[in-house]
């Protein structure tokens, strides 16, 4: 856990952590040797973007780590800028800008806000260690009168006949509920390969059970298409909102989530989707997410021209 977090009047600066590529191949082979495997799932037909030689094909430095998995990096911080109110009625908005590799480092900044503001937004960022942007946004707690990062951006779709990749993924589309529930020996067994943890992740905390960390919300949270997509995919933005939260191990949540923007862009396809999770015993609402997902253009057998 965070625990020399700076304040230079302006910003609450954390502490630098290693990234951590979780599903690519450097975790894979610290499993491998303990004789336990990675849990993961395809992502597209022609690779994961994780992988080094994937990766460089389609013009990155190397496999990337996840957006979502420095999202870890910001709790540490909310305690300190929010206390735990942060996590029953929080947000954290997120565009990322720029991809790090395994075991570059980065940290999270966050605008200090006024004293003994109870409806407050503020403007929140992720650092690489050479100066790099790697993520731009916003952190709020209660119910601000501005909207989020991600929330005052236009969201807009094209027509199915300019799209390849996302051709058959309609606007509108919703899978079918899923019940959904983290363990908290899971939450332990995990927390190794997590950028950063607070105590409440790993043990008791102000809620009874163990919460769950951003990155692992959004793993629950998570809607894909209903096939696997043709080209090389790499999140864009997450947004995640707590309504009566936080997210609990061992409760049982019931997910909820459909698309709502698909896209093109000069090098990518697009798709946004909103995901909704309610506690099962007492159908209350406990966390919105709204994500972005793009596939390169680049690398794609139906973009031959690239």
């Amino acid at each position: 856990m965070s625990d020399d977090i700076q304040n230079n009047g302006q910003f609450l600066v954390g502490q630098w952590r290693k990234g951590i590529n979780r599903t690519g191949p450097e975790v894979r082979a610290i499993l491998e040797a303990r004789g336990q495997k990675m849990d993961s799932r395809p992502t597209s037909t022609v690779g994961s973007i994780h992988e080094k030689d994937i990766a460089r094909k389609v013009g990155m430095r190397g496999g990337v780590v996840a957006g979502v998995i420095h999202l870890d990096l910001f709790p540490p911080l909310m305690i300190k800028v929010f206390g735990q109110k942060w996590f029953e009625n929080g947000s954290l908005s997120m565009f990322y800008t720029y991809a790090t590799l395994h075991e570059e480092e980065l940290r999270a900044v966050v605008q200090v806000p006024p004293q003994n503001g109870e409806d407050v937004q503020v403007e929140a960022r992720l650092e690489a260690k050479d100066n790099k942007l790697v993520a731009r946004g916003t952190v709020s707690v209660g119910n601000p009168k501005e909207n989020s990062y991600l929330r005052a951006m236009e969201i807009t779709s094209n027509p199915r006949e300019e799209r390849r990749i996302y051709k058959n993924l309609e606007v509108g589309y919703e899978p079918p509920p899923e019940e959904v529930l983290i363990s908290a020996a899971e939450l332990k067994e995990g927390a190794e390969f997590r950028e950063d943890s607070i105590e409440w992740n790993l043990g008791p905390s102000p809620w009874g059970n163990p919460i769950v960390p951003p990155s692992i919300t959004f793993r629950i949270m998570r809607v894909t298409p209903p096939f696997l997509p043709q080209g090389v995919g790499f999140y864009g933005a997450t947004e995640l909102r707590y309504h009566k939260g936080p997210v609990k191990a061992d409760v049982t949540y019931e997910k909820r989530g459909k698309i709502i923007a698909v896209g093109v862009t000069s090098k990518t396809e697009y798709y946004w989707f909103d995901s909704w999770l309610y506690e099962k015993k007492s159908g209350d609402l406990i966390a919105e997410i709204r994500h972005m997902t793009r596939n390169m253009k680049a690398g794609s057998p139906l973009y031959p021209e690239l």
